[in-house]
């Protein structure tokens, strides 16, 4: 004998319950894929992108510092090399023509300058920017890039200002003065919109 199962009513309305569940969250979930589609992109942020450096050679800036901005003049050493060249010595005779010294060559060392000392300008940290704390971060951000040996002291002493130059010297700023620039690098100054949006920067 054969026996035939009836859904119950009950059974009926709970499958469509979960049916009707399923077809509005697959409408959601379409409805939320074309409002992304549709959405403005966000501006491209770049972290790597580096503040200018801006230096003045050789006079003063004519514009004004703007509100907030301080600048710093310092003078670069001038840069000499050391050159080294192998000079041609004829032989030498006397009166009867005997050879009282062979020809041969003399090594001359000397010095010569490449690039004359200058004054420079740029914008540096102000002032009330400078503090005891500040200067303790910029001595351990230096100190983690291997430029600066002693204990952080919260001082701006010699050994800090070497440190300074180090750093600067390879972004092309030959300077024991703290640049803004060098300070954004560092990790010391917040960066502006403007630098922050940049796709793209000078430095390095």
């Amino acid at each position: 004998m054969a026996f035939t199962k009836t859904r119950q009513p009950e059974d009926r309305d709970t499958a469509r319950g979960h049916a009707a569940k399923a077809l509005l969250l697959a409408a959601l979930l379409l409805a939320a894929l074309l409002l992304a589609s549709c959405a403005p992109s966000p501006p491209p942020v770049s972290r790597f992108a580096e503040p200018e450096l801006v230096v003045r050679r050789s006079a003063p800036p004519s514009d004004a510092p703007k509100s907030g901005e301080c600048r710093a003049r310092d003078d670069t050493p001038a840069r000499v090399e050391t050159v080294t060249e192998h000079l041609r010595v004829p032989e030498r005779r006397d009166a009867d023509g005997t050879v009282l010294s062979p020809a041969g060559y003399r090594t001359v060392t000397h010095q010569r300058i490449v690039e004359d000392r200058a004054s420079i300008w740029f914008e540096t940290p102000c002032p009330e920017v400078m503090t005891r704390a500040f200067i303790i971060s910029l001595q351990r951000a230096l100190k983690v890039r291997g430029l600066y040996a002693q204990a952080p002291s919260g001082t701006l002493d010699a050994p800090t200002r070497a440190a300074i130059r180090r750093f600067q010297a390879e972004q092309g700023l030959d300077s024991g003065v703290l640049s803004i620039a060098a300070a954004k690098r560092l990790g010391l100054v917040r960066y502006s919109r403007a630098e922050a949006l940049r796709t793209g920067g000078s430095g390095t």
